[in-house]
């Protein structure tokens, strides 16, 4: 059974142009801190803080700069800001919650943003076609840490040739594993 890592995709920010050149200025540039998986995706040097009706947290914001301003938090994130966000897939913000974001130049008041991210993996049509699942396919995945191994039902496939072979999870799904930053899944049939 082929196996594929899986990582913490911890609270973040993904902002449109018009929005970095609110919260940074005109023309900023995101600097790169650290590549992430996900071809051509990084960790910016870059953080701004995300306000809800209860509290704030400081986020880091992902490049490279998106269609639409997303703010991606787990449920623990949710009640700590006082928000109550749907869980989507990256990109649907149908029903997201609003919330502002405060940059050092500006800040953004978001009127739909905030998701709790849906569990899924990336594969590209090679790992697909290997591990035997469609784009949109609805599946079950064990993982495994040195403590723990639990089997997450309802992660929804990515396919692309512009991805990698790797599942996200949120941090409090996670925690659940108790594995930290990575771990290891495989499908479970």
């Amino acid at each position: 059974m082929k196996e594929f890592i899986v990582e913490t995709s911890a609270r973040h920010v993904h902002v449109t142009r018009e929005d970095l050149d609110i919260l940074y200025g005109k023309d900023y540039k995101l600097t790169v801190k650290k590549n992430l998986s996900q071809p051509g995706e990084f960790v910016s040097e870059e953080k701004v803080t995300v306000k809800g009706p209860k509290g704030e947290l400081k986020f880091s914001i992902l490049g490279p700069e998106r269609k639409a301003t997303q703010v991606e938090v787990s449920f623990t994130d949710a009640r700590n800001l006082g928000l109550t966000p749907p869980i989507r897939e990256s990109g649907h913000l149908d029903g997201a919650c609003p919330c502002t974001i405060v940059g050092p130049n500006g800040e953004v008041e978001s009127k739909g943003s905030v998701i709790v991210a849906k569990r899924h993996l990336h594969a590209t049509e090679a790992d697909a076609a290997e591990l035997g699942v469609t784009n949109g396919e609805i599946i079950k995945v064990a993982v495994n840490s040195e403590d723990r191994k639990v089997i997450f039902d309802d992660v929804v496939v990515r396919v692309s040739n512009k991805y990698s072979l790797a599942m996200h999870l949120d941090t409090d799904e996670a925690n659940a594993v108790s594995y930290g930053a990575q771990g290891i899944g495989h499908i479970f049939k």
